[in-house]
């Protein structure tokens, strides 16, 4: 009776149900207002009043003993310990899990087919579905949590499998691990096994499934998460996704030259410590941080400077945003490059993804290594793609798993597949670093066409091979209408009614635009969702709360990447400032490259 439209009639001593509109006209409360609301509000602004008889009198009354030196205390300060002791959060949340959240046994019966990547009718998919100490081990590292030992991390995770005891030895996948190879595998002991207990560890000897555990000793072997097993045939657990991305950067440098190798140390354990941040050295020599906003960078900086470093001073540059390159149309003529010795040639076009294909390599739905003829059934009936070339897909990038497509779209060509790793290689290195600002392409697919080589297979080697194949691609993505695609945040705004105005006006200087508003039933409170692009948000913020008298608050995401609507090749477009101020940046030549330095002439 204490949710929903329940009033107690203390004049009747009856309780009323429905007809909201009429019980409240009659001076009724709701009985979650009455009995719960009313009494933590009354209590709060007592103390706030600093009304200090009637405090007591509640504290009294509600059986609340606090300290000596808590009853000192006046106004908010106060608030703090009364709550704890009335009200406390972590007795909630505990009886919330136990009450609402399935128990590991009863979750990974269904739940094994989401997390393993493996097949799942093997023996450590039956093994996490059984959920059993006595199976062997499935476990998976989830954080890595600094100790007070300098330096060194717990490796914190969960037990799906078996049993994990001290000095076991134990097979550990990190994240680029092959089934079958030998890549990012270590077979090490562990040296002992902790239960966090609060701020406590324990030591235990081992802990079975279905537990949490901190590992000592295998930290220099995982660097975010992975997977730690005794099954030698097992697959690893799929990699954690995150709702954002790390989309904007900062450079850091060390204000002394001595404190560089605490700086180097310092994010090494940052990177480790936190699964969304990266940190990378440019060929420049900046170290880069990049986190998924403002606010996330901030934290990181604090705790990079504080508790990495030592306190050592540091520099941070302004924000940078990370843009893609991409096309936006088929390329308006057939690319070729010859190779340096003139024996070799490649002829391909670019053209921009079909929507939607992007999102779905990222979210693992179209992945490198699926069946090739599955995979091509789907690009075909979801997408539209010819399936015989979406059977062609020759390699994802960058990285392998990124979101373009290198096609071979040749008919008959002799000696192709000798030559297939190398342009692979090209292609991994021109989606890397695309040829307007060397920024990452997404959304583009380039297509193999045709290929002239030469009958000796010296005079066809990755040295003639790989450089061609890179400078074809960038003479293919710029005849092609490039552009850039910049990061777009998903805000939040929540604000009185009569505040929304400002909220318009401060989107509308920074590029951004609301596209839902809904107020909320019975509340004064309105809801503004709106696009922002990422380059615009740094003081977003506060210039909103000035706006609006600090009634709003914005709460930004990542949401989804869109395109500059602007030639990056013709002068003074917002589009061309973007790319020559990352060509600065980035310290290359302040000119876009144009066609001819890529392209050949037969």
């Amino acid at each position: 009776r204490l949710w929903g439209d329940y009033f107690l009639d203390s004049k009747s001593k009856k309780w009323k149900k429905g007809n909201p509109h009429t019980n409240i006209a009659n001076g009724l409360k709701r009985a979650f207002v009455q009995f719960i609301l009313d009494p933590i509000s009354q209590l709060c602004n007592a103390i706030m009043d600093e009304k200090d008889k009637k405090v007591q009198k509640m504290l009294k009354a509600l059986n609340i003993n606090l300290k000596k030196e808590d009853l000192e205390l006046r106004g908010k300060p106060l608030i703090k310990p009364v709550m704890q002791k009335w009200l406390p959060a972590a007795d909630a949340i505990l009886e919330m899990m136990v009450m609402h959240l399935p128990s590991p046994a009863r979750a990974q019966a269904y739940r094994a087919a989401v997390l393993y990547d493996g097949p799942l009718d093997d023996e450590a998919a039956q093994a996490i579905r059984q959920c059993d100490g006595s199976t062997p081990l499935m476990m998976f590292v989830s954080k890595m949590v600094p100790t007070s030992d300098k330096g060194r991390f717990y490796a914190f995770g969960r037990v799906f499998a078996g049993t994990i005891s001290t000095g076991q030895k134990v097979r550990i996948y990190g994240p680029n691990y092959e089934p079958g190879k030998k890549k990012d595998l270590h077979l090490k002991s562990i040296q002992r096994t902790l239960i966090q207990m609060g701020r406590y560890v324990e030591q235990v000897a081992d802990v079975p499934a279905g537990n949490n555990v901190c590992l000592v000793g295998i930290d220099q072997y995982i660097l975010k998460t992975g997977t730690v097993t005794t099954i030698e045939s097992a697959h690893s657990f799929r990699q954690m996704k995150y709702s954002v991305s790390p989309v904007v950067r900062v450079a850091v440098e060390v204000k002394n030259p001595q404190d560089l190798p605490k700086l180097v140390e310092g994010l090494k354990r940052l990177s480790k410590s936190d699964p969304l941040v990266l940190t990378m050295t440019e060929e420049s020599g900046e170290h880069i941080i990049a986190g998924a906003g403002e606010l996330h960078l901030e934290i990181c900086l604090k705790d990079l400077q504080e508790d990495f470093m030592g306190g050592a001073p540091i520099k941070i540059s302004d924000p940078v945003v990370s843009y893609r390159e991409t096309v936006t149309e088929e390329s308006s003529q057939m690319c070729l490059s010859k190779s340096a010795n003139k024996h070799n040639r490649l002829y391909t076009k670019c053209m921009p993804m079909p929507e939607g294909v992007d999102l779905a390599i990222e979210d693992g739905k179209i992945n490198p290594r699926d069946e090739f003829k599955a995979r091509a059934r789907v690009l075909a009936d979801d997408f539209g793609m010819d399936v015989g070339e979406a059977r062609k897909i020759w390699a994802f990038g960058p990285e392998g798993t990124g979101p373009n497509f290198l096609l071979d779209a040749s008919k008959g060509v002799q000696y192709l597949n000798e030559i297939k790793d190398h342009v692979n290689s090209g292609f991994q290195w021109a989606t890397k670093e695309g040829p307007m600002s060397d920024e990452q392409c997404r959304s583009v697919i380039l297509r193999v066409l045709d290929v002239t080589l030469h009958a000796d297979a010296i005079h066809r080697g990755a040295g003639q091979i790989l450089p061609t194949a890179r400078r074809v691609y960038y003479a293919s993505m710029l005849t092609a209408s490039p552009t850039l695609l910049e990061p777009i945040y998903l805000a939040d705004i929540s604000c009185p009614q009569d505040a929304t105005g400002g909220i318009y006006g401060v989107l509308t200087t920074r590029r951004g635009h609301v596209f839902a508003e809904e107020s909320r039933p019975g509340s004064p409170i309105t809801q503004l969702k709106a696009y922002l692009p990422v380059s615009e948000s740094f003081g977003f913020t506060s210039a909103l709360r000035a706006a609006t008298g600090g009634k709003a608050f914005p709460q930004c995401s990542f949401d989804h990447w869109d395109k500059l609507n602007s030639d990056p090749l013709t002068p003074g477009t917002k589009c061309n400032e973007t790319v020559l101020a990352i060509r600065a940046r980035k310290q290359l030549n302040p000119e876009i490259p144009t066609l001819d330095k890529y392209l050949d002439k037969l």
